[in-house]
């Protein structure tokens, strides 16, 4: 049987002890060119590795620009660019990334208008 592919997506917190930490690895099916993350740290780096190991795109120092529960990761060649986001349906669907590194799918978003308060559900799902 082959091995499926699959890509990991490190989130780095570099302000954090001497040389960072690991905010969150999440495994996901190869390809994938957006991550959202909950929670994400205001300055992050970001690392997405193929199944082999070897490094696919990069970006260090990726910084806050507002505030919103969810930053959206986009991945363009060996690029990787940060954008705070409130989620619309366009956004269902997508990957997104919980601290410590569950990666699931986003299904259902709500905001109350003002920004005050939030609803959302994800699916989480895996196999051995």
């Amino acid at each position: 049987m082959a091995q499926k592919r699959t890509q990991d997506w490190e989130i780095w917190y570099p302000q954090a002890a001497a040389t960072g930490l690991l905010f969150a690895r999440g495994r996901v099916d190869a390809g994938a060119e957006v991550m959202l993350v909950h929670a994400a740290p205001k300055v992050l780096s970001v690392v997405i590795r193929g199944t082999d190991g070897r490094v696919l795109a990069e970006a260090t120092d990726l910084r806050s620009a507002s505030d919103s529960p969810i930053t959206k990761l986009t991945r363009r060649g060996e690029r990787i660019t940060r954008e705070e986001i409130w989620p619309i349906e366009n956004d269902l669907g997508l990957p997104v990334l919980l601290a410590g590194g569950e990666a699931g799918i986003l299904k259902e978003w709500w905001h109350a208008a003002d920004r005050s308060e939030w609803r959302w559900q994800i699916e989480l799902y895996n196999h051995r």
